[in-house]
């Protein structure tokens, strides 16, 4: 299995290799494409907005009112890779809900946000993770390092205080203020240009998705 030809069929649409790992045998293996236990995992996903274009071209073609068109759109392009490299396709949306949380902090070696989002070193909060390919067999992969956790070395934490409905704590962040704020005929801003304390954040600055695809995802996260 050539990862070098995975990552430039991803490339093609704007997505990425993201790490990967080999189960364990203590491992709560889900199946690989034959229906036996996968022996390795590589994440597919973004980094900053370069699938973008790609997204918007194929939704572009489609009804304005498709449910779930990034889910859509990811399935069709990871689905339609994966069978040329002998791997079984999931997917974050899938029922019932895989572990990619746990997945991505073994895969890449990251940590949490106060924002509950995975903070990347080089990318900040600008990635995401957008499927995965489980392989059969154990294939070659380097090994995962632990990343530094950008938010150890951060003296002002400008994303605590950027929130306007105070959703984001050090300890945790509260999913329903920031919804219910989003909603409210105070939320325009965050609704239309993205989460303000996401933006606050000063890692990664130069891969920040434009304003379109922040509002996107916004959009997303409310319904």
């Amino acid at each position: 299995m050539n990862l070098d030809q995975l990552a430039e069929a991803l490339a093609e649409h704007g997505l990425s290799l993201r790490g990967g790992f080999d189960f364990g045998t203590d491992d709560d293996t889900p199946p690989g494409p034959s229906g036996r236990g996968a022996r390795s995992i590589v994440l597919v996903g973004n980094a900053g907005g370069a699938f973008w274009p790609h997204f918007s071209r194929w939704r572009a073609a489609l009804p304005a009112d498709l449910a779930d068109p990034l889910d859509s759109w990811c399935q069709d392009v990871i689905g339609a890779v994966a069978p040329t490299f002998s791997a079984r396709a999931v997917f974050p949306s899938d029922r019932p809900f895989l572990p990619f949380q746990r997945w991505a902090m073994r895969a890449e070696g990251l940590r949490p946000s106060p924002l509950g989002v995975l903070i990347h070193p080089a990318f900040g909060l600008w990635h995401a993770y957008r499927g995965a390919l489980l392989f059969d067999e154990a294939i070659p992969l380097d090994p995962v390092r632990a990343s530094n956790h950008p938010c150890d070395a951060c003296i002002g934490k400008p994303c605590l205080s950027a929130c306007p409905a105070g959703a984001v704590k050090e300890e945790r962040y509260d999913h329903d203020a920031c919804r219910s704020h989003v909603r409210s005929a105070s939320g325009p801003s965050c609704r239309t240009k993205g989460c303000l304390a996401r933006q606050a954040c000063p890692v990664g600055a130069a891969w920040r998705y434009g304003e379109e695809q922040q509002a996107f995802h916004m959009a997303a996260f409310v319904r």
